[in-house]
């Protein structure tokens, strides 16, 4: 199995065009589709499904595509680590990273690494922390940054820990809700969770730490901006963490009850897979970061 074949093939899956995937790889596409037909007789089972419109990948086609992608992200990672180990700080670096990390972290920490290391190519994803595990598992990004999880498994990643930070309970501006002055006030409001399914969430777990049933679930999203939504202008509460409720952007559409019991508190920080960790990119990127996050305490964010 060739890895050229494997980049005809990831290419195809990704672009859902022969034509375009040939481009990306700077072959014919007579060339690509004979280098796919001979990965299927290798394997002997179909990778594509060809239509008029495209292709699309066959059962077989998404196992091997998973495999491959990573190998390939693998092999790229080992040649940019080769070069940043002989002192060329090249590459490229994948960040994901939750709003609260891009709106307080990420400005500070790429100005100072960008002003350093010029030649590193930074990505950044922003989404909920949940899909940042996803990503790092697959190794779709390289470091993720947000609030650690309780129960990360042993021995899989690695984590440093860059800044305390508090999730408090908002609800939008002249809400029936803003007065409340206690949980048990609130768990008759429509609450919005953000998540999956909703199972499970920092809503869940601050009304849980204080002995109380978790509020019925209103809504589920999956973005600060959809969360925004729903408490500023649909009567929605939910929580946030302080420094995003009191960013000036959403401070006018807020109001934040005056609750007896505390926010809750979470930890910020950054995960890597463990042998990402030691990358030589990935260690002065979260030398960087650990300075950002000291000059972000230091102004009480």
């Amino acid at each position: 199995m060739k890895l050229t074949t494997l980049n005809a093939l990831v290419a195809a899956i990704e672009l859902g065009s022969l034509r375009a995937a040939a481009r990306r790889i700077g072959v014919s596409q007579p060339a690509l589709t004979k280098m796919i037909r001979e990965l299927e007789q290798e394997l002997a089972a179909p990778l594509l499904v060809r239509s008029t419109t495209g292709v699309t990948p066959t059962a077989q086609g998404k196992v091997l595509y998973e495999r491959a992608s990573l190998a390939i992200r693998e092999l790229d990672g080992a040649v940019q680590e080769i070069e940043q180990i002989s002192g060329r700080m090249v590459g490229q670096l994948r960040i994901g990273a939750v709003p609260l990390a891009v709106m307080l972290l990420m400005p500070e920490t790429l100005r100072t690494f960008s002003r350093e290391f010029r030649d590193v190519h930074l990505q950044i994803n922003e989404e909920l922390y949940i899909e940042q595990l996803m990503n790092l598992r697959r190794g779709d990004v390289d470091v993720a940054l947000g609030p650690i999880p309780d129960n990360l498994p042993p021995g899989e990643f690695h984590t440093e820990v860059l800044m305390p930070v508090s999730m408090i309970v908002v609800t939008g501006r002249g809400s029936p809700h803003a007065q409340a002055r206690s949980l048990q006030a609130l768990r008759g409001a429509r609450w919005v969770y953000t998540g999956v399914s909703g199972v499970s969430g920092y809503a869940r777990k601050l009304f849980e730490q204080n002995g109380l049933e978790p509020p019925a679930i209103g809504a589920t999203v999956n973005s600060t901006l959809s969360l925004l939504s729903m408490i500023g202008g649909a009567d929605f509460v939910g929580l946030m963490p302080r420094p995003l409720a009191m960013h000036p952007a959403a401070a006018p559409f807020l109001s934040i009850p005056p609750l007896q019991e505390p926010p809750l508190g979470l930890v910020v920080g950054a995960i890597t897979r463990i042998e990402t960790a030691l990358r030589p990119v990935v260690r002065h990127f979260l030398a960087h970061l650990h300075r950002a996050a000291h000059h972000q305490v230091l102004q009480g964010g």
